[in-house]
């Protein structure tokens, strides 16, 4: 469960990164005419992905530290967006569409990283993972 959760992370991550420089997907800055995005924004969620990516192919413990990071991280992240409204420290524009994304990303990687029961850890060990 939790390389299958690691694997739409890192993809739909990784694609939402790319998505937000091209220019006709994101009109008016934003990402499918919902999302706020810039180019800090969409190298935020390019690495993201990609380091969940890295952290599939890698093994379970690595996953998991993964979303217990990410997931503080997001937290944060959605925090702050929700207390300034559209902008996250002056850095990343975000809108309210963003910030409640962020909410449950930050909700389902915390989840995963802290509160996913150990056999279903198991249950989507990748190839290099041991037990």
């Amino acid at each position: 469960m939790m390389e299958k959760l690691g694997w739409a992370f890192g993809i739909v991550l990784t694609l939402f990164g790319i998505l937000g420089f091209i220019p006709g997907v994101t009109g008016g800055g934003m990402l499918l005419g919902i999302f706020m995005v810039d180019p800090l924004h969409n190298i935020v969620h390019l690495v993201s992905g990609l380091l969940a990516l890295g952290a599939v192919w890698m093994w379970q413990s690595y996953l998991k530290l993964y979303f217990q990071v990410f997931g503080v991280v997001y937290a944060l992240v959605a925090i702050i967006g929700l207390v300034q409204g559209n902008t996250v420290l002056g850095i990343l524009m975000v809108n309210m569409a963003d910030n409640l994304l962020h909410v449950v990303i930050a909700a389902v990687a915390l989840w995963a990283g802290f509160g996913m029961k150990k056999e279903s850890m198991a249950m989507g060990m990748g190839a290099g993972a041991t037990m």
